[in-house]
């Protein structure tokens, strides 16, 4: 019985190295590519930048 509690041990990391990648997968095509939050948000800011840049003082 003593290879139980290794079968869980080893189980229970690969279930949560499995997690980790799922994760960070995630982050990465939410976060990255053209339509990702990086994106927008470089967008954004560029447009704020125009708009400021045509403010007439």
């Amino acid at each position: 019985m003593s290879g139980g509690k290794e079968e869980f041990a080893m189980r229970q990391l690969l279930m949560t190295v499995m997690l980790i990648l799922t994760v960070a997968l995630i982050y990465n095509n939410v976060a990255g590519g053209e339509t990702g939050t990086k994106a927008k948000i470089r967008d954004s800011g560029a447009g704020m930048a125009g708009a400021i840049a045509r403010i007439s003082p």
